[in-house]
């Protein structure tokens, strides 16, 4: 754990504010489940929740199952990072925080897909260099209850690829069926 040099009450109702520079590392918004965990010392401990992050290993899996099916590298997002990755560089996706870019298309519940190949691809990373790795992509929301939990993209892999309409349809039934898993 490390101390962050920051101390707050709590008030009369039990609450304590989490202090904005933390929340915006950390990148808690309003209305953001926060999971509580409690260690041996009397510690208490906040987590930003995921629930896509729940079924990680699962999203393993079907990123798998979606990279070998298309042929395209298959993504599975929550909110914030890349949870699942197959079929391209895990060391480019997995894990890293999302670009600014992706997390406003997930908010606003909008399908993308990259056209031709003119149209730049989106970034998936904040690391991303915005340089032209992928020619094309689809990018589908994952909603849950009418909010969005993460995402389902494909990218391609070779210059000159489009995305199909099969590969549109492969990733829209891969973002109901994880976000009808959140529903149960």
């Amino acid at each position: 754990m490390k101390a962050t040099g920051v101390v707050r009450r709590i008030d009369d109702l039990g609450r304590i504010v989490i202090p904005k520079e933390i929340r915006r590392v950390l990148r808690i918004k309003e209305g953001d489940p926060i999971e509580i965990f409690t260690g041996k010392e009397g510690e208490v401990i906040l987590k930003k929740y995921s629930p896509i992050g729940e079924l990680s290993e699962f999203a393993t899996g079907y990123a798998e199952t979606l990279a070998k099916t298309t042929g395209h590298i298959a993504c599975i997002t929550d909110k914030d990072t890349v949870i699942a990755v197959s079929g391209g560089s895990k060391k480019e996706f997995l894990e890293q925080n999302l670009s600014k870019e992706l997390e406003e298309v997930m908010e606003n519940k909008e399908v993308y897909t990259s056209g031709d190949n003119n149209e730049i691809a989106l970034p998936i990373t904040e690391n991303d260099t915005r340089e032209r790795k992928y020619n094309s992509q689809v990018i589908y929301p994952i909603i849950s209850q009418g909010d969005v939990i993460g995402s389902v993209i494909l990218i391609s892999k070779e210059q000159g690829t489009k995305m199909v309409e099969s590969d549109m349809k492969v990733v829209q039934s891969a973002a109901g069926f994880l976000g009808s898993q959140m529903d149960i």
